[in-house]
């Protein structure tokens, strides 16, 4: 492939030692499940009980683009990266376009795992500090640095097949997350009595930003389709990684709608009482996904620098850069206030770019036959027409949408606020409007 650029992603296995289908398929499922899962009961809160169609309706496209991308790999064995796809289509330009979004959006997913680590742990102790040296350690800060520590030693894995065993445990536990918040409902007495709205116009925005948010890993689909030991098989594993992950994502919606209605909190474990043991164990959860999660979003970066370095068979060089990235990110969620509401706006830009976009501009222009007036081509053309309308919109609403987001950081949690369900409303519509006024 001509303009070899040092962004190309290499190997990451021999052909006859890559990862298995069902290492691949936790380690695809690992990268779609994770964060997201907190904030459908939200999404679904802001465009009402129809903007699950959205939940469904960009799942579809984003798997759809996905085997776009599928497509532009199988077509060309040279291309081992979304940059490589992005250069066999555009040329460096291409390749430089995609990259930059790709690792950007990395990059600051990466960020967003920690401060919501520290966020959640904060909520459980928010008396939290301790002192190094002339320094005194307190709040989000206090539980920032730990996580980071203790997520390090898990960078330093080079293998896809061991971060398939860490990706399980990450998908174990977005599974016990949904749980505690089903017990919650049904045991700890918040019950599952609201109705909520039938469709929220101005909310549909934020909703279907949201969504396109917890389906945008296609930055990671080639690195695991190189991983794979039978890539022939990756199709399946695409399929069973959507379906799992849209069942997940619309059924963690569904009850948090009817536990909270539209007092639902932009991350659900806001919403529960600090008093009940299931609460500790979300949060706690949600700790370890980001533990889990963290690695396999970095990797893509991690194997871009170190093939500009040629520094693969270095093993003290291949740490160094990993201990530097985490540190790096780790620095960004201390310094940057409030960063984890700005992934709306990332989401409707960056996350459009790369999950509806970039995949089929490039697939038409590698797949010249493509390029008629055929069922596909129709279809494409769509997904690039809405797409451009989603990522405008998103764009244009998300910093309205991120001052309603922190509001909702103010509330309190609904059974800490009274036990009869219409005084409790009444203050929180209370609470509400004092926020905003």
């Amino acid at each position: 492939m001509e303009n070899q650029s040092q962004l190309q992603v290499p190997h990451l296995e021999q052909p006859n030692r890559g990862t298995t289908w069902l290492k691949t398929y936790f380690n695809g499922l690992n990268s779609l499940l994770g964060v997201g899962i907190l904030s459908t009961p939200y999404a679904l809160s802001q465009g009402g009980w129809l903007s699950l169609t959205l939940l469904i309706f960009v799942a579809m496209a984003c798997w759809y683009t996905g085997l776009l991308l599928q497509r532009c790999l199988d077509q060309h064995p040279q291309i081992k990266s979304f940059p490589d796809i992005g250069n066999a289509a555009f040329g460096y330009i291409g390749r430089a376009i995609v990259a930059t979004f790709m690792y950007l959006e990395l990059y600051l997913v990466a960020v967003e795992f920690l401060i919501l680590g520290g966020d959640s742990l904060q909520h459980l102790f928010p008396n939290m500090n301790f002192t190094v040296g002339p320094l005194r350690i307190e709040g989000k800060t206090a539980f920032i640095l730990p996580i980071s520590l203790l997520i390090l030693p898990t960078t330093w894995l080079r293998s896809f097949g061991v971060l398939a065993y860490i990706s399980a445990s990450g998908v174990l536990c977005s599974l016990i997350l949904i749980s505690c918040v089903i017990w919650m409902g049904a045991v700890d007495g918040v019950g599952f009595h609201e109705r909520g709205q039938l469709m929220k116009l101005g909310g549909l925005p934020a909703s279907i930003s949201l969504f396109n948010f917890c389906y945008s890993a296609h930055a990671v689909f080639p690195t695991l389709y190189n991983s794979m030991r039978d890539k022939s098989q990756f199709y399946k594993v695409l399929l069973f990684c959507f379906v799992t992950s849209t069942l997940e994502y619309g059924f963690m919606a569904i009850i948090g709608y009817l536990m909270f209605g539209d007092y639902s909190n932009s991350e659900v474990i806001l919403n529960l009482s600090m008093k009940k043991i299931s609460t500790s164990i979300s949060i706690y959860t949600t700790v370890f996904i980001t533990v889990a999660k963290y690695p396999i979003i970095v990797a893509p970066i991690v194997i871009a620098i170190e093939d500009t370095l040629h520094s693969h068979k270095n093993r003290l060089v291949s740490i160094l850069i990993r201990t530097i990235i985490v540190l790096s990110t780790m620095l960004v969620a201390i310094f940057v206030p409030f960063f984890g509401y700005v992934m709306e706006f990332i989401g409707a830009s960056s996350g459009v770019t790369l999950a509806w976009l970039l995949p089929c501009l490039c697939y038409l222009k590698i797949n010249v036959g493509a390029q008629g007036h055929g069922l596909e081509f129709m279809v494409i053309v769509g997904i690039i027409v809405v797409g451009s309308i989603i990522g405008i919109i998103g764009v244009y609403t998300s910093p309205s949408t991120m001052l309603t987001t922190k509001s909702h950081l103010h509330k309190k949690t609904k059974d800490e606020m009274c036990t009869d369900k219409p005084t409790c409303k009444i203050n929180q519509a209370y609470i509400q409007n004092a926020v905003h006024a």
